[in-house]
């Protein structure tokens, strides 16, 4: 997905000084955000005062939408690199195309994992005919700078390894969770995983203490570590736990995000993670100009023109003046 945002900032991520070191609970409200003609979204990464979780560089949840009258989702081609793509949905299909040839229609709880590299462009719309509800989410992680330049690649995995205990489904969509690992391919230590919670469960989630972690709320109620947590919010974690608790007021969906943190400083602005603002602008050259991101196939409209790159203001190690 594209963050279509038309005065996009640079923005410093990563580094340790972003991190909490010990448990926290930390609610992160979201900024809502205009995606395409009929698609709202709510941005809960980056956020004020809270950049990442671990690699986890970009978190919007959209829906649940009736678009059984409307387009849905069209987000015209757009590049991307420095990063992977997640696409997760709850309800609803959206088709992906990509420079590299990819063409796949996702569907719920399967993953859509692109790896941008060096450059990548895709497009995503809702199919036509589609469903009438388009609820999920889509999240970026930061690749570290010795695979940032990696060839570009799309995956597509609609078997993914699942947990079951009484009142509650685990799938994991990335890295690993107490012991079940995703296909899906990660080049930094991460997890990933959708939790479907029956009312009224009670449970404790095993975690790694040397992980950072956050959960985003898609549906239903659930109290987390004490905090009701509702749908379109995000509870950030910090480190050092081993367990977390959870329980749930209603049926409810959450996603966990967790990872080691991510100990490089980087920039993101637009579509593109780099480590300084010249990398930055020569990647928005190079999309205004038809080089390197190459050509998405088949897709009936024009490629989503880049903004203006603001003024200057970034070190050449990505540190704000």
């Amino acid at each position: 997905m594209s963050n279509l945002d038309r005065q996009a900032a640079l923005t410093v991520c990563g580094g340790r000084g972003f991190v909490v070191a010990e448990p926290v609970r930390e609610l992160l409200s979201p900024r809502h955000v205009q995606l395409g003609e009929s698609t709202e979204v709510r941005r809960l990464l980056p956020n004020l005062g809270r950049r990442m979780v671990g690699a986890w560089a970009f978190v919007d949840h959209y829906g649940p939408d009736d678009i059984a009258d409307e387009p849905g989702m069209q987000v015209p081609p757009h590049p991307h690199m420095g990063l992977q793509t997640v696409s997760w949905l709850h309800d609803g299909e959206v088709l992906h195309r990509d420079s590299t040839g990819s063409l796949q229609t996702i569907r719920p709880r399967e993953l859509g994992l692109m790896t941008s590299g060096r450059a990548i462009s895709h497009s995503e719309e809702s199919p036509r005919p589609h469903a009438r509800y388009l609820h999920g989410a889509q999240l970026w992680v930061a690749l570290p700078d010795a695979h940032r330049h990696v060839e570009p690649h799309f995956q597509h995995h609609a078997d993914l390894p699942r947990i079951t205990s009484p009142g509650l489904t685990a799938t994991v969509i990335l890295g690993e969770l107490d012991g079940a690992a995703s296909p899906g391919t990660t080049y930094t230590p991460i997890v990933g995983a959708d939790l479907a919670l029956t009312s009224g469960m009670e449970t404790r989630l095993p975690l790694d203490p040397d992980f950072e972690y956050a959960v985003l709320a898609m549906s239903g109620e659930v109290h987390v570590d004490g905090v009701p947590v509702l749908p379109g919010s995000m509870l950030y974690l910090g480190c050092g736990r081993t367990e977390l608790p959870l329980r749930a007021a209603s049926d409810a969906g959450l996603m966990l995000l967790g990872g080691e943190p991510f100990e490089e400083e980087i920039v993101m602005w637009w579509n593109f993670v780099g480590r300084t603002d010249e990398e930055i602008r020569e990647a928005r050259e190079a999309w205004t100009t038809g080089t390197r991101f190459g050509d998405v196939k088949g897709y009936d409209g024009d490629p989503l023109p880049a903004p203006e790159v603001p003024a200057t203001h970034l070190r050449a190690r990505g540190r704000v003046r």
